[in-house]
């Protein structure tokens, strides 16, 4: 019990909750169809927001995420075609492919 006599709980506290602000995540995951029928500008701003896309391909892959794809590598995000999906992340979020 003394290693925990010069323990400040409260400092402790309050550092966790100035990093879970500092995320600027949303802690989302949204879902969606790929298929040219979003504007661009809609994905973009999804993950913007800090959310992860993950949107079914109806068609060409390359064609339909041309709109905003350079966008969000520019802005450090990432894309991953897997199975019929793109996922797509906002920047401080990577995609862990290791186990593929």
């Amino acid at each position: 019990m003394s290693d925990f006599d010069g323990l400040d709980l409260q400092s402790v506290e309050d550092q966790l909750d100035d990093k879970s602000g500092d995320s600027g995540g949303s802690h989302r995951v949204v879902l969606g169809v790929l298929d040219g029928t979003t504007p661009p500008y809609e994905w973009i701003n999804i993950v913007e927001t800090g959310a992860v896309l993950v949107l079914n391909v109806q068609g060409d892959m390359n064609e339909l995420a041309a709109g905003f794809a350079r966008d969000v590598r520019d802005e450090g995000g990432q894309l991953m075609h897997f199975r019929g999906f793109l996922i797509v992340t906002p920047p401080g979020v990577d995609i862990d492919s290791e186990r593929l």
